[in-house]
């Protein structure tokens, strides 16, 4: 099992924004930890002491490249900024958007897509 885990400071409306995205969270542990299931792996959100996320990405991967827009649109209408889906390559061909959500990580998702 794998995943990402992001530590932010302002928990509280960091919590609201990833349900407003993602909806409840499939995992509830005490008080502090929230986790969703994403393609394969989890998105776990932790209070951080000192901060929140600085210079980083995160790489969510969905099965499904319709999957990759609505998880976008879904960022956008709770108030995260990025770059709409397109096919890319990278590595292989994938649908990708980024967004970046208001607590400084930037979430990038992708789906692989047919090859040719």
């Amino acid at each position: 099992m794998g995943g990402v885990s992001l530590y932010v400071r302002e928990y509280g409306r960091a919590l609201a924004f990833y349900e407003a995205v993602l909806g409840p969270p499939a995992y509830v542990e005490g008080e502090w930890t929230r986790g969703w299931p994403i393609g394969r792996g989890w998105l776990t959100l932790f209070p951080a002491q000192t901060g929140g996320p600085a210079n980083m990405d995160v790489t969510l991967e969905v099965s499904d490249p319709g999957e990759v827009a609505r998880l976008y649109e879904a960022f956008i209408a709770a108030g995260a900024t990025g770059d709409a889906p397109s096919d890319q390559l990278m590595y292989a061909p994938v649908r990708y958007a980024s967004v970046n959500d208001p607590f400084g990580a930037v979430i990038v998702i992708v789906s692989p897509l047919e090859q040719e």
